[in-house]
């Protein structure tokens, strides 16, 4: 008989008495569920007043991306990721960027989106201008609800009403434009969503439903731009090789999915590493390539008239420097020391500078070597771990399966028997 999953009180537990829990559910012994707890005790109690029904801490890698200059300025960018070359590939492109001035970024003010909706209008373009009409007393009304981020400067700054009709369905929605400061944004900008309702309901003669930022955070755009030196890069074949793999990019969602991809494992590692939020970011990212109607790259590479590669990059980042993870998680806040970064604005800045410079080297890999070899050793040294290697045989079994050319894990687990004979017959 299967135990049951329905534990009344599990939540009131403390993370200790959960894993105990865990441990009668499953059936296993301490030591196969022990690496859910994580090696940081001290973090427990933090993971507790972080999430629910919190048992432990999950680790990932955590690197430290060399050689940026963004806007005349060096940083060490923290990185938090499980992919091998990440974190070297984006080094490595910071590097060429230097030799032309590093990266050069610009974006707008920080200003995110709260969407209130209305249904059951009778008048729906009559709501809308009655809306409008209404537009600086609902501005004071939300402002109202947050005089502290009026003080630092920020606040609601405008409104635009949409109509939406599908079929049968029609709703009013008003989008509240919010300048957030240096917070990603959600708590404020839903807490004068919800105070708005019924007022704006009213005004459209209707009933409000959702009430909610919008993660489509396209008023909160970051640019970055670079200069790669083509003789740095290989040669005038190899920028050629990337500007076609760009193009390709813009012609095919196909490609378009993995090019962004590439962008994506250099940007969430950053989001990751100061404590921001993941899914927002990368909601935000592949929402804002389909804005002309169909799936496209978010940077793009050409040739200048020297014969060197120029990349840019455009998307929205709402990022924040106060609240959330990036005030609770210890690793976050010191990610963020490290940076030394003044508002979340320059936070999204350096992070789409390493976007681009992640995208440009796995575009330069694709277009010579092939993404394989350079992510090989790296990839290895996770497969001889896989295998069952130690410590002291990780080296051999590296050289011999990039030797070989196939890092899998059977092939890893036949070498590594190869090496384990061969050490034993060898005279001591």
């Amino acid at each position: 008989m299967n135990a049951s999953s329905r534990i009344p009180g599990f939540y009131k537990l403390d993370p200790e008495s959960r894993f105990l829990k865990l441990l009668e559910f499953s059936g296993l012994p301490a030591e196969q569920l022990r690496p859910l707890q994580g090696t940081d005790v001290r973090m427990a109690s933090i993971a507790d007043r972080m999430i629910e029904n919190a048992v432990g801490t999950f680790s990932i890698p955590l690197g430290v991306a060399a050689n940026f200059l963004v806007n005349g300025i060096d940083y060490l960018v923290p990185m938090a990721t499980e992919e091998p070359s990440v974190v070297a590939a984006a080094s490595n492109a910071a590097l060429i960027a230097r030799e032309k001035g590093g990266f050069h970024t610009s974006g707008t003010d920080p200003v995110m989106i709260a969407q209130v909706q209305i249904l059951d209008v009778a008048d729906p373009h009559g709501a809308r201008l009655r809306l409008l009409e209404a537009r600086d007393e609902l501005l004071a009304l939300a402002n109202a609800q947050d005089p502290l981020l009026v003080q630092l400067g920020g606040g609601a700054r405008g409104i635009e009403v949409r109509l939406l009709e599908s079929g049968d369905f029609r709703s009013v929605v008003l989008h509240l434009q919010v300048d957030v400061r240096d917070a990603m944004g959600a708590n404020a900008v839903n807490t004068m969503a919800e105070a708005l309702a019924p007022r704006i309901a009213a005004i459209a003669r209707g009933r409000s439903l959702l009430r909610i930022l919008s993660n489509k955070a396209d008023l909160r755009l970051v640019r970055a731009r670079a200069v790669f030196d083509a003789e740095k890069l290989g040669g005038p074949e190899v920028v050629d090789g990337i500007v076609d793999a760009s193009r390709f990019a813009a012609a095919d969602p196909y490609r378009a999915a993995t090019h962004n991809k590439g962008i994506m494992n250099g940007i969430s590692a950053v989001v990751l590493a100061t404590g921001n939020d993941t899914r927002a970011i990368e909601a935000g990212a592949h929402c804002h390539a389909c804005r002309e109607g169909r799936y496209t790259p978010l940077s793009y590479f050409e040739k200048d008239a020297d014969g060197n590669l120029v990349g840019t990059i455009e998307l929205p980042l709402a990022l924040g420097l106060v609240g959330g993870a990036t005030k609770t998680h210890p690793a976050a806040q010191a990610a963020v020391k490290l940076l030394a970064v003044k508002s979340a604005v320059q936070l999204a800045e350096v992070t789409a500078a390493v976007g681009l410079a992640q995208n440009m080297a796995a575009l330069r890999a694709l277009a010579t070597e092939g993404i394989q070899r350079g992510h090989m050793s790296l990839h290895a040294r996770n497969v001889a771990a896989a295998a069952g290697a130690a410590e002291s045989e990780i080296g051999a079994l590296v050289q011999r399966l990039v030797a070989d050319g196939h890092v899998r894990l059977d092939r890893a687990q036949q070498l590594l028997a190869e090496i384990r004979a061969e050490s034993k017959s060898s005279p001591k």
